[in-house]
């Protein structure tokens, strides 16, 4: 992937960070965003120059689909100002959050947040960036394990998320024509601070994760980051429409 450009929702902190990181190792340059800190973004992009690439970070909020039309103008000028192209090589939809509720205890005003984030959201965000994605490109969207198996508090993300893998098949199919690919990762439990950081913080969360784990252990960022760079990467350019799940063997 050696001088492309990669754009990652949410590549500030956690899991997109660590693929922004991986990404930059394999070649490519970052645009990455943040929701509120600004500070993380800035230290996420020095440490991607560190490596020799360039990057940059935008604001944006992922659920707001009113701000999708100024920020794809954003990308727009980013792109001829700093890297003086006029697309894009990969999208990842990676920006989210987590929320444990029962069925029965969920709000609407919960249900509606994580449908904006995590499928209206990217729904509509892809939309207004394929303009700028270049012919070829790939779009990879970001599931969870829970999307397979099923863990009680869970049932809306969950839900939202396997919304995700349907839309994934379609993009692939409309998208096809133009030579981009469209996948899904779907992680496992990873010891993140995602979800207040309970897999990485909590020992018998820890522990039990790792007991239904075929590989025996809780995931960790870089077996999702690498996992991320490796979908994007020239040796995988005839996977197309594919739910792939990196969680270690997680419930088999």
């Amino acid at each position: 992937m050696q001088d492309k450009i990669a754009l990652i929702t949410g590549g500030s902190r956690g899991l997109g960070r660590n693929a922004a990181l991986h990404v930059a190792r394999a070649g490519a340059d970052v645009i990455l965003t943040y929701r509120s800190h600004a500070d993380e973004a800035a230290q996420a992009v020095a440490e991607i120059e560190s490596l020799g690439r360039r990057a940059a970070a935008l604001q944006l909020e992922a659920g707001d689909v009113a701000a999708f039309g100024p920020f794809a103008h954003a990308v727009a000028s980013l792109l001829r100002e700093k890297w003086q192209r006029e697309r894009f090589d990969f999208l990842v939809n990676n920006a989210g959050m987590g929320l444990r509720a029962p069925f029965a205890e969920t709000t609407v005003e919960q249900f509606d947040q994580l449908v904006n984030v995590h499928f209206k959201g990217p729904f509509f965000l892809t939309q207004a960036l394929l303009p700028l994605i270049a012919d070829g490109g790939r779009i990879l969207n970001v599931s969870s394990g829970l999307a397979r198996f099923s863990l009680p508090g869970s049932g809306a993300y969950a839900a939202v998320k396997g919304a995700m893998e349907v839309l994934t098949r379609y993009q692939a199919r409309e998208l096809g024509p133009r030579g981009i690919r469209v996948n899904i990762v779907a992680p496992g439990a990873i010891e993140t601070d995602f979800g207040g950081g309970t897999v990485r913080d909590n020992p018998e969360v820890n522990r039990f994760v790792a007991a239904q784990t075929a590989l025996g252990r809780a995931g960790l960022p870089d077996d999702v980051g690498g996992a991320i760079a490796a979908l994007l990467g020239d040796g995988t350019g005839w996977i197309t429409g594919q739910r792939i799940e990196v969680s270690g063997g997680m419930f088999l």
